[in-house]
């Protein structure tokens, strides 16, 4: 059976929707880079992610964010699952139906019970930032 980071690892490059997560399937991210702390993906904005403006709804935004920052607590390979104590989203520009954009995550700091976790969120060429958030993450139990 492979770790979650060797699960991760061996689907770079691939749209995931084999994950144990089912948000994570529906969101359809490409897996760009995993390392211990980061990860870097991609998404294709679909209809079902906008609003009736057209652009990518705030709150999805917050999805791809919060699922992309407990994604990289996998990294790690423990045996507890981390939920979210706190999200906080700043949102700087749009993004519309067909684009791409990339979502990447730096952990900031991993103690012993809380994990504080940033994710930016770039339009694919890295020339415009849509959001930025930050989320303190807490270690639960063990996994079942």
């Amino acid at each position: 059976m492979l770790t979650p980071s060797e699960f991760f690892t061996q689907n770079i490059g691939n749209e995931m929707t084999t994950s144990p997560s089912p948000l994570f399937n529906w969101l359809k991210p490409v897996i760009l880079l995993v390392e211990k702390g980061k990860l870097i993906l991609k998404y294709t904005i679909r209809n079902e992610m906008t609003n009736p403006m057209g652009i990518l709804h705030g709150g999805m935004t917050a999805a791809i964010i919060d699922d992309a920052i407990g994604a990289t607590l996998f990294g790690y390979d423990e045996p507890h699952y981390y939920v979210t104590v706190n999200l906080a989203i700043d949102y700087f520009a749009s993004a519309k139906e067909g684009d791409m954009i990339i979502a990447e995550t730096t952990m900031i700091k991993k103690g012993n019970q809380i994990a504080n976790v940033q994710c930016e969120v770039w339009n694919e060429a890295r020339t415009r930032i849509i959001a930025r958030g930050y989320s303190n993450l807490l270690r639960t139990e063990k996994r079942k």
